[in-house]
């Protein structure tokens, strides 16, 4: 007990001990300054706005992707049960005499 103790308290000492680092800066939106399309030194066009909108998408579109992913193997699962097994009962029937 008493280790666990001191070693939790040496981490936490380390964690706000640590030597002061310069802050970083960003803004909540950022977007605004990746929304210049053209690059002021040399005149091209600059990626940066188009990456952040395929990142913002590729965000926007994994939560969806997953559900449909899981959703789809679950449905394959359930329906290859019921081609092996024939039919399912449910857990508060019993086998039906015919």
């Amino acid at each position: 007990m008493r280790r666990a103790l001191f070693a939790s308290l040496v981490v936490f000492a380390a964690f706000t001990a640590a030597p002061a680092l310069p802050s970083a800066e960003a803004c909540p939106m950022c977007k605004l300054a990746n929304e210049s399309g053209q690059d002021e030194t040399c005149g091209i066009t600059n990626a940066r706005p188009r990456a952040y909108m395929y990142s913002i998408l590729f965000m926007l579109s994994m939560p969806a992707t997953l559900t449909a992913g899981f959703g789809f193997g679950f449905y394959r699962l359930w329906k290859k049960g019921q081609a092996q097994g024939g039919e399912t009962l449910l857990p508060d029937e019993g086998p039906v005499d015919g």
